[in-house]
């Protein structure tokens, strides 16, 4: 049996699915390679079943965390200790006019199909389309076309959540929340999700996205849907200057109907060029665009005339096929750092800060001096620089490079903050980054967070460890 495997001596007193050594761990541990433990791992059924697991948990005191999909890359879903609740049979989907019903466990690949048979779709896009919907909500995720669309939060019409204290409830926007909460300053950015969003007069789906599991557990979500755009050009181009890659960012950003821009840089091209041989060799730089309505394609091809592009090896969808290929082609550069780090048993060390899009050539030029001087070669930079928010991911071979990207991590936060950007824009804090929320924020927000988590978790049994640590002389079930 796995040494992560630790089963209570008070087995719970209602039915629970107790999975063997092999299948328990995979739900402790995450995408990024961060793993727990847990007592037991429970796959309730139905509500009723969530509900007396709660219960249970609250009388005995004991922790409890709830889990996703497994594409999380901070350790939010990662038990360290007490009971494991995996939501994976909560997956029906129900398509109506302009909004979808969907559970916690739906994944964005399942949603997208089925609005896609009506002509609909999902606005955020999400890098890992595997994700869960509950998942999504609880690290208010966005991905590559949030540069149109903005994040979870702005999609999502009602939650319906399980409280510690027992209570389902069923939260509707515009259903402000039943107690005072303060202003807590945002960063100049155009993603965040670090923390709770406090200000006075907020509803509770503003609270409940990005609150990370701690708060209470999403059982099923109603949201937004959008016609499917009649026309989209999609293409993946190249540039032999990274500096005229930038340039091009700042010149298409006001472009009518851009929904994506994406970038990659040489170091990341050459990590997947095995996979796709076809980029151009001498390609320093490339960004994957997307636009809705109608295609004017001189004007596009004045843009990239102008903007010094490689247009003639530069791709360009013709199908369906072709942009499928193409997102493809950008979730491989997550895929690629994962397979080149975590099978030597190092941590996914990357990035998730954003800064205000005018500091974004300077927060690049911080990474690429820092990491030519500390790892020159090893890293990676690709992401989503319409939104200033390039990932800088670390590619450690050995334990002392590992011990020096965790550094820079910490450093790259710090210079993040100081440009008036955020230590996460859509991955969330979970138990990995939580020590960056202090680089945020000044211990009073942070204080009044705690208070929010207080009031709605007394004993601190939700998420325990993901955003903040305890409060003093809280214990419950091994985690203590």
């Amino acid at each position: 049996m796995s040494e992560n495997v630790r089963f209570s001596d008070q087995m719970p007193e209602i039915p629970a699915t107790f999975p063997t050594a092999a299948q328990h761990d995979s739900y402790i541990i995450d995408a990024s390679g961060f793993k727990g433990w847990a007592e037991a791992v429970f796959v309730p059924k139905d509500e009723s079943t969530v509900v007396a697991i709660l219960k249970d948990a609250a009388r005995r005191g004991i922790p409890v965390t709830v889990v996703g999909a497994g594409s999380g890359l901070t350790g939010g879903r990662v038990a360290e200790g007490g009971w494991v609740i995996s939501l994976e049979k909560f997956s029906r989907i129900d398509i109506s006019h302009g909004r979808a019903r969907a559970g916690a466990a739906a994944t964005l690949l399942a949603l997208r199909a089925e609005a896609g048979r009506t002509r609909q779709f999902y606005a955020p896009d999400p890098t890992e389309i595997t994700a869960s919907i509950g998942g999504t909500i609880a690290t208010n995720a966005s991905g590559s076309r949030s540069f149109r669309y903005g994040s979870t939060r702005r999609h999502v019409l009602a939650i319906r959540v399980a409280l510690m204290d027992g209570r389902v409830v069923e939260y509707r926007r515009g259903d402000k929340v039943d107690f005072d909460v303060p202003a807590i300053p945002l960063p100049n950015t155009t993603k965040f999700t670090a923390g709770y969003r406090l200000h006075p007069g907020m509803d509770w789906v503003e609270l409940f996205c990005g609150s990370e599991g701690t708060l209470g557990i999403v059982l099923e979500a109603e949201v937004a849907l959008l016609p499917m755009p009649e026309e989209l050009f999609t293409a993946v181009v190249f540039f032999v200057s990274d500096d005229d890659a930038l340039s091009a960012v700042e010149a298409w950003r006001p472009v009518a109907g851009l929904r994506m821009l994406e970038y990659a840089d040489r170091n990341a091209l050459d990590l997947i060029r095995s996979r796709y041989p076809e980029i151009p060799r001498n390609a320093a730089a490339a960004l994957l665009i997307e636009s809705e309505g109608r295609v004017d394609i001189d004007e596009w091809h004045l843009r990239l005339t102008s903007a010094r592009a490689m247009h003639k090896d530069s791709w360009f969808a013709v199908s369906a096929a072709d942009r499928e290929r193409f997102r493809e082609f950008r979730h491989s550069f997550p895929e690629a750092v994962i397979a080149a780090v975590v099978p030597g048993g190092f941590l996914k060390m990357g990035t998730d800060y954003a800064v205000p899009l005018d500091r974004n050539r300077e927060m690049l030029a911080y990474y690429r001096q820092r990491l030519e001087a500390a790892m020159p070669g090893q890293y990676v930079l690709y992401g989503h620089i319409g939104d200033a928010h390039v990932h800088a991911n670390m590619l450690p071979v050995t334990q002392e490079q590992a011990d020096a990207a965790a550094a820079l991590l910490n450093e790259f936060a710090i210079q993040a903050v100081r440009l008036g950007g955020t230590v996460s824009a859509e991955h969330g804090l979970g138990k990995r980054k939580a020590h960056l929320l202090s680089l945020q924020y000044p211990p009073e927000h942070i204080q009044a967070m705690r208070d929010v988590k207080s009031r709605l978790d007394p004993q601190w049994l939700l998420g325990r460890g993901t955003l903040f640590p305890a409060p003093a002389g809280v214990t419950g079930g091994h985690n203590s």
